[in-house]
């Protein structure tokens, strides 16, 4: 037996015993975030740590933006728990960590546990604990668990992934193909947008000033699998690397659950391409800002305060900033340009992404000189014109104000067009068939609303119509279904405004009697608030509109938007 053979073999029985001490050990089921982390604690994109951060090494981090030692490293990374499960542990223990599934991935042995206090480390992080400015901060105070494990990690398996295995790189994958290629130096490009014609003059515009091949790294969403948005853009990545010089560019998706941290996040990032076999690393004026690509709101951060950070500590991390300079289209030159090269007489041309998507929605032209034709191909099988989208009609208001009879004319009317199926989610058949166990407390009413809205989303993102007609008193619930939803296709909220004393004249089920009585204890309008919608695209009163005026109405708005034709 060779070295090598025996190697493995050692390997083998190591992996197959700490198998068996698992299975005796408690276990956690990791989320999606977590499960991002540990895989990149595991195959050493986040080298120099061998597991999650103790206490003195996240306080470190937090205060210096190093560890204990003085590595320069900025981002805390700690196992978030509940404080019942921090309480079942102690320092010593081990637990087994597995997938959402509950396979098996790596056994933990838990160095310290603590109670942050996520106030400062917002504050230290992001540079403000108000979740309302920064959505990272909003993350960290909402999603994230109120106690922390720190402790070493020992590696069993990786999470699996069953999409692009042959872009998933490991850091030792890349260091591999880079050698293979004969590449010494390596730009780093990380994204999570649908890149152009600018990006990449904008890439090779970089490598050529640092003398490097090109190593492409998008973010793997943190909604894969199921949200269709993730295999479009690597599907876009995929065409858009056939349109640089062979031979010069490598592509592997990095499934990084980012935090949105400005300078941090640049510099976090900035180690984890060293990691992969970059030497030098692409850094944006707008690094890292959770509004870096809205043009309806300012950044976060100082504008070119991520390159300073990066730049600052090049030489200790070992791998060099290149800024990114934008690139606008030139019309009388036919090309690219940097942006600080053009000319008061230029004429230059430009697509934001609010336009491109207002292109896409309206089936209207692309021009070629904006992005490629196979890229623009991916994007309008993946965002179709409006007329052929799915969408949901959420129907909210008091109970007798005309939701289940406008929800069933819209039926009947999108039945005759016959371009989409369509789908009824009245609220009393819902409440019989999906939601038969819930009472009417706020937080059961609230369940019952985001299982509708649920339902909803699947119906829309495959292309249908789904019509919703629940009370639905509470923003919140509403809120958070037109997050989902909108994700997916259309989301039209139509309030009946239809006033309490019409709706309780009304009264063909006699339901505002018996809640008047006392014999029905908890009914909106009533005994219980009916929170009237912030901002509704349709609001109806049918005091004194017949069910087909209603009905006029809302499709009137739907062809108006694109939604019907």
């Amino acid at each position: 037996m060779n070295d090598y053979s025996e190697s493995l073999l050692v390997h083998f029985r190591r992996s197959e015993t700490l198998k068996k001490e698992a299975l005796a050990l408690p276990s956690l089921d990791l989320n999606l975030r977590q499960l991002c982390d540990l895989e990149l604690l595991l195959n050493r994109a986040f080298y120099p740590l061998d597991g999650y951060l103790n206490k003195k090494d996240y306080d470190s981090v937090l205060n210096n933006m190093r560890l204990a030692d003085g590595t320069v490293w900025p981002m805390p990374i700690c196992l978030d728990v509940s404080e019942k499960t921090a309480a079942s542990f102690s320092s010593g223990d081990k637990i087994a960590l597995n997938d959402e599934e509950g396979f098996l991935l790596a056994i933990l042995t838990i160095k310290d546990i603590w109670q942050p206090d996520k106030a400062r480390e917002a504050k230290n992080v992001f540079g403000t604990d108000d979740g309302d400015l920064h959505p990272g901060v909003k993350k960290l105070l909402e999603n994230t668990e109120d106690w922390y494990l720190g402790g070493t990690l020992e590696g069993l398996s990786l999470p699996v992934h069953y999409d692009f295995k042959e872009i998933r790189l490991s850091p030792a994958e890349s260091h591999r193909r880079f050698s293979l290629n004969g590449w010494r130096h390596v730009i780093g490009f990380h994204t999570d947008a649908y890149l152009h014609c600018a990006h990449k003059e904008m890439i090779l515009k970089a490598a050529r000033e640092a003398g490097a091949s090109i190593f492409l790294q998008p973010v793997a969403g943190l909604d894969h699998p199921g949200n269709l948005d993730h295999y479009t853009h690597v599907r876009c990545y995929q065409e858009i690397i056939k349109k640089f010089p062979k031979n010069m560019i490598s592509l592997g998706l990095l499934p990084l659950a980012s935090r949105m941290a400005g300078p941090r996040e640049a510099l976090w990032q900035a180690i984890i391409k060293k990691n992969f076999g970059c030497s030098h690393f692409l850094v944006a004026e707008d690094h890292g800002d959770p509004f870096a690509s809205r043009l309806d709101q300012n950044n976060f951060y100082k504008s070119g305060e991520a390159q300073e950070l990066v730049k600052k500590l090049e030489e200790e991390t070992g791998i060099f900033m290149i800024a990114e300079e934008k690139m606008v289209y030139v019309e009388d030159q036919a090309q690219y340009v940097p942006l600080n090269e053009v000319k008061e007489d230029m004429e230059v041309k430009n697509i934001s992404s609010s336009e491109l998507q207002r292109r896409l929605e309206n089936g209207l032209e692309i021009p070629e000189w904006f992005s490629y034709p196979e890229v623009v191909a991916e994007l309008r099988r993946a965002f179709p014109p409006r007329s052929k989208q799915g969408f949901t009609v959420f129907i909210t208001g008091l109970s007798g104000s005309g939701k289940s009879t406008l929800a069933k004319v819209l039926m009947v009317k999108f039945l005759e067009m016959r371009d989409r199926p369509v789908t009824l989610l009245d609220g009393d058949i819902v409440r019989k068939n999906l939601s038969s166990e819930l009472t009417f407390t706020k937080e059961h009413r609230n369940l019952n609303i985001t299982r509708i809205g649920f339902v909803a989303s699947e119906i829309t993102k495959n292309g249908g119509i789904a019509l919703c007609a629940p009370i639905a008193p509470y923003e919140e619930s509403r809120r958070v279904n037109r997050e989902l939803i909108s994700k997916h296709g259309g989301y039209i909220e139509v309030h009946m405004a239809t006033p309490l004393e019409v709706c309780e004249q009304r009264d063909r089920k006699g339901l505002y009697a018996k809640a008047r009585s006392g014999k029905i204890p908890v009914f909106t309008g009533v005994s219980d608030p009916y929170t009237p919608p912030s901002n509704p695209e349709i609001t109806i009163d049918t005091s004194e509109l017949t069910p087909a005026e209603a009905t006029q109405e809302v499709l009137l708005y739907l062809e108006e938007q694109g939604y019907i034709r």
